[in-house]
């Protein structure tokens, strides 16, 4: 567990020993089987970690405050996967498998949610929207980071911990040459991937207007060719015919268009 998570995670420690005994009626009910729920002045803890879950639990209490999904094998958060949980102010999600972060995936939880860990995934890449509007600090190191436009347009929008900044690392880059780097150090020293997706944009745009330019001109070349070679057949049937007035007219007609 990262140590930015203490004070949700020390407190869900002491209710588990103080609180345990609350565990029945509704909370108990609402509870996941594959979680277990502690419960102190109307909010609700939920414990989920190193449960082997492979997806979000859909029977969360809607008073859940913190959700610790950590060590699970959890592939993808799919959209709307939190929206009845209108009070979470804490949800981890490290350690897991996800390599898919829907872009709707938060919905419903930003004006609430402080604190989200999704460090040490499989992400690469996420959508620009998946995070719009997020007032919470958000880890996410150690993940496989594409270092391009849209993770730079991502990230300008965030709120990063600073505790672990250093390392959202690029794993992958459109230049090779920054892989393995601090993406914020990338970013600070003036680089701008944005500018590499212009670049690749307008190099395509280029090559297919030569290869079209070149397509045309190619048939311009062949139209003519096989045009002049048309004439030169006609010519020479014409000059095989007997000589005659009319012969010889199309015949000066047609030497003075060669």
């Amino acid at each position: 567990m990262s140590n930015h998570m203490g004070p949700y995670w020390l407190s869900a420690l002491l209710w588990g020993v103080h609180f345990g005994t609350m565990l029945g009626g509704t909370l108990a009910s609402a509870c996941p089987k594959s979680c277990h729920c502690m419960e102190k002045n109307d909010a609700v803890v939920v414990q989920c970690m190193s449960r082997n879950l492979e997806e979000i639990p859909a029977d969360l209490p809607p008073d859940t405050v913190v959700l610790l999904l950590a060590f699970n094998r959890i592939t993808r958060i799919p959209n709307k996967a939190f929206m009845d949980l209108n009070r979470l102010q804490e949800l981890d999600l490290s350690n897991n498998a996800i390599e898919t972060v829907d872009a709707m995936a938060f919905q419903g939880v930003s004006d609430a949610l402080r604190v989200l860990d999704l460090s040490n995934n499989q992400i690469s890449s996420v959508p620009k929207e998946a995070f719009a509007k997020l007032q919470a600090k958000i880890s996410l190191s150690n993940n496989p980071w594409h270092c391009e436009c849209s993770l730079q347009e991502v990230l300008r929008e965030l709120r990063l911990d600073p505790e672990t900044v250093n390392e959202v690392s690029c794993h992958t880059a459109v230049d090779e040459e920054y892989a393995g780097k601090p993406v914020i150090q990338v970013l600070d020293s003036g680089i701008n991937f944005c500018n590499f997706h212009h670049k690749t944009t307008d190099v395509a745009m280029f090559v297919t207007m030569f290869s079209w330019f070149t397509m045309v001109i190619a048939y311009v070349i062949y139209y003519v060719r096989q045009n002049q070679e048309d004439t030169r057949r006609h010519l020479e049937y014409l000059k095989s015919l007997p000589s005659g007035s009319q012969n010889s007219k199309d015949f000066n007609t047609i030497s003075t268009v060669l």
